[in-house]
């Protein structure tokens, strides 16, 4: 049992962040199903004053899907997107914004619910993680939309397959409004709301401002919470002389590295990847790891 364990511990250690979600999503559903659980209390309801009584709900629906098809091509979809993302950006970006698509997806299906009942309807709920996987695609076709991509026998642009998608969602919203028993114009606001977020997103990035960073810290605030609640309450400092105004060679070796990689994403943005040496491509590599 313990080498079990430690196999399965080793494999998820070697996971990338976002096969880490991926597993999180199935490891849940199989819970749901297994002991027949009701997440109730986790999906985010369309009513902004359900909303205000279980606020954690804006991040917890998107780890509920609910059936197998609807996780199945949800994780699909964040597994090959995230190799692809992950091979030009940072973890903590990829986190950034899938993270920020779900709130972004969550607020525009309450937003609508709430100011336009008569249009979409009584309560309902949302769930599963198309809002937030619906961001990290549409960031990288308006990041990179001259990059094409193999589609059977032909190359198609990325912002060919961006457009496609959101024209889809748009027609899901309004097939929705007019089939409420079969459509599902909920969750197609989700998804427009995370394309928004997607969207901006790459675009501010192209301008040199990452709008994630605040989000970003909050969360490292958070998580330092629980570091700081394991150390004990004393702890004896050293001063590091390595370290040159605060800094170590580490941190000018990191700061360095940013500095190309956004040299060269700003190379893919205006020429595409196929623009890139063997050199640059091999770098970007070696960074996503």
């Amino acid at each position: 049992m313990t080498t079990l364990t430690q196999d399965i511990k080793k494999k998820l250690s070697n996971l990338n962040v976002l096969e880490k979600i991926v597993a999180i999503n199935v490891v849940i559903f199989l819970l749901a199903l297994i002991l027949r659980m009701n997440f109730g209390w986790f999906e985010l309801p369309s009513s902004f004053m359900k909303f205000i009584g279980k606020p954690w709900s804006i991040i917890s629906y998107a780890f509920l899907h609910y059936d197998f098809l609807h996780l199945l091509f949800n994780m699909l979809w964040l597994y090959f997107l995230g190799r692809m993302f992950l091979n030009l950006f940072s973890p903590k970006m990829a986190l950034n914004i899938y993270f920020l698509g779900a709130i972004s997806g969550g607020l525009l299906f309450m937003l609508c619910y709430t100011l336009l009942p008569n249009v979409f309807g009584g309560n309902t709920r949302l769930l599963g993680a198309s809002a937030a996987v619906r961001a990290l695609l549409i960031f990288l076709c308006a990041y990179m939309p001259n990059q094409e991509i193999r589609f059977f026998t032909f190359n198609l642009k990325l912002w060919y397959v961006g457009a496609g998608i959101v024209a889809l969602d748009v027609i899901g919203v309004f097939s929705g409004i007019s089939n409420p028993e079969i459509g599902n114009a909920g969750g197609n606001l989700a998804h427009l709301g995370g394309a928004l977020l997607g969207y901006y997103y790459a675009k501010q990035l192209v301008k040199g401002q990452d709008i994630g960073k605040g989000f970003e810290k909050l969360m490292d605030s958070v998580t330092s919470l629980f570091k700081a609640s394991k150390k004990g309450p004393l702890k004896t400092v050293h001063k590091n002389k390595s370290k040159v105004g605060g800094y170590t060679k580490a941190d000018f070796s990191a700061f360095n590295n940013q500095k190309k990689i956004d040299v060269i994403l700003d190379k893919i943005s205006k020429s595409g990847y196929d623009s890139l040496t063997s050199e640059e491509k091999e770098f970007l590599f070696r960074a996503g790891k």
